[in-house]
């Protein structure tokens, strides 16, 4: 009777140590396959921040380049008016001159 309890506990004892294995074995693939994710999306965040940021360096060249495209209208548009001026001015004293000369 003595050898049958001490067969079952170290048979018992067997499944024990066989069933902490397997779950120590477990744990370990599960904090494995946690790093592994962790480092996949530590290196998709980084990707992303990567396209961000181009994306933000194109619209700030693009907001550059319609400022200076505006600034240079403006700069045309001044230049077109002034000469408009200038060419009104000349007319209207040679207006005057022409109605002086005809009086």
């Amino acid at each position: 009777m003595k050898k049958l309890f001490l067969g079952v506990f170290v048979l018992l004892m067997a499944v024990s140590f066989t069933s902490c294995r397997e779950t120590e074995k477990k744990a370990e693939d599960a904090i494995e396959e946690a790093g592994d994710a962790a480092t996949d999306a530590d290196s998709d965040a980084v990707d992303a921040a990567d396209v961000a940021g181009e994306a933000v360096k194109d619209a700030a060249d693009a907001v550059d380049g319609a400022v200076d495209a505006a600034g240079d209208a403006a700069d045309d548009a001044v230049d077109a008016a002034g000469e408009a001026v200038d060419g009104a001015v000349e007319d209207a004293k040679d207006a005057v001159k022409n109605a002086t000369d005809d009086a």
